[in-house]
């Protein structure tokens, strides 16, 4: 039945590789269960119910990839987008977080609008081949700094921005330990090597007692307080205009981003060949609509399934491994705590490097194309965001297309996108 379902032959891998990878791909993204409840509760919404939103809205997005896309790809509500609705739609705006839902709710539409159209898949045959590889690295780059971050080996400074960490700290030395307990582990060709690095870091960290054990079963919370309570027709505010502009903008480029880049990662997406992509990106943008009626912010494709793609996985069977334990984390939320951040941090930074690989395919020797590409890559981490760096890519693309005389070699996709990122950055900069 899963060989029917996902074609496992035809991807070159097994139901032991999948599950194994999706394992991996969940334990690196599951800080999102405490991470998005600590966020969201700051708008006054009930931290044990979005707790239980965001296991059920990562579970039904990811499990849509799974089924309809067969796709490895985990989906879960955003960091960013999460901060976003709560920091400035309802912090800064104030907004109510039942309006701000609506909004996420009215995004979600639009989304699946573009999608079913064929106008988002137009978009993305618009992005040219060298910032296509410029979004793998710098999906790559991002994840490194967010896995750096983690483990306290690089901290902020006032002076410098960025400084190194105490090397030390129990966390600095976890993670690197397990960086070279995953790296040489993946040199061996051992599989599941990401995941084994994980367990063995927080296994340790639990003897030494650097990290708690809180036990593994507990009821999952109630939905009410936050299920249906969006306020559709209270979005529809003018001011909202610019509120649902900016998620749109977003959701689209941080997911299709991020799907490109750990799809072309899993070779899914090769030149002259169908792909899945379309599938996919219906899977991500119908999942926004259901979060919203859940009761969370934005749901969108994760970053950190690069972590099961290099694990093995190629399927949905993956995904579904994902969806089957983000519904187990509403019984084992005790348990799925346990795993400590800097545990799951040198998986991203592993995976980090190896997404770096992709640059080489950038024609370095057109300055036309390897310049906004470098620009792509560099701008996700400097300014931690992928929709950033997406906008420095296109802007400076079609800027150099132009002025050097190559203007016809702009697709009309890219040159919308561009217009679209300078309008968002001149009226909505924030």
């Amino acid at each position: 039945m899963l060989e029917r379902i996902f074609q496992l032959r035809e991807h070159g891998t097994s139901v032991r590789t999948e599950i194994l990878a999706g394992i991996t791909t969940f334990l690196t993204m599951s800080y999102i269960i405490f991470v998005n409840p600590d966020i969201l509760s700051s708008t006054g919404m009930d931290k044990n119910a979005v707790f239980v939103a965001t296991c059920l809205a990562a579970a039904l997005g990811t499990l849509i990839m799974a089924l309809v896309a067969n796709w490895p790809i985990g989906l879960a509500p955003g960091m960013g987008l999460n901060a976003f609705f709560a920091f400035t739609v309802v912090g800064g705006m104030g907004y109510s977080w039942q309006q701000a839902l609506g909004a996420v709710f009215i995004s979600g539409v639009i989304f699946v609008v573009l999608t079913v159209t064929g106008i988002r898949s137009w978009l993305i045959d618009g992005i040219p081949k060298s910032l296509r590889a410029a979004i793998a690295a710098g999906i790559g780059l991002f994840l490194a700094i967010i896995a750096l971050g983690n483990s306290g080996i690089v901290v902020a400074h006032p002076a410098t921005k960025v400084a190194l960490g105490d090397l030390t700290a129990p966390p600095a030395l976890f993670a690197i330990l397990g960086f070279f307990i995953i790296a040489a582990l993946d040199a061996l060709k051992v599989r599941g090597a990401i995941l084994i690095g994980i367990v063995a870091v927080t296994i340790l960290s639990m003897l030494t007692g650097n990290s708690q054990y809180h036990g593994v079963f507990s009821m999952p919370p109630s939905l009410a307080p936050t299920f249906l309570q969006l306020d559709i027709l209270g979005a529809l505010h003018t001011g909202f205009v610019h509120v649902i502009l900016v998620l749109v903008l977003v959701e689209v480029f941080d997911a299709t981003g991020t799907m490109i880049g750990v799809a072309t990662r899993a070779n899914l997406i090769q030149e002259g060949k169908q792909s899945r992509l379309g599938r996919a990106l219906l899977a991500d943008s119908t999942a926004i609509v259901a979060g919203s009626f859940l009761g969370t912010s934005s749901t969108t494709a994760y970053i950190e399934s690069a972590a099961g793609v290099q694990s093995g996985g190629r399927t949905g069977l993956t995904a579904l491994t994902i969806a089957v334990l983000f519904l187990l984390a509403l019984f084992l939320a005790p348990l799925a705590g346990a795993v400590p951040a800097y545990a799951t941090a040198p998986a991203l930074l592993y995976v980090a490097g190896l997404m770096l690989r992709e640059i080489t395919s950038i024609d370095w020797d057109d300055i036309t194309e390897a310049t906004p590409a470098a620009l792509a890559a560099m701008a996700m981490p400097f300014t931690y965001s992928i929709a950033n760096g997406l906008a420095f890519g296109f802007i400076s693309y079609v800027v150099l297309k132009a002025i050097t005389g190559r203007g016809r070699e702009i697709h009309m996709a890219t040159l919308l996108v561009a217009a679209l990122f300078v309008i968002k950055y001149a009226f909505f900069p924030e």
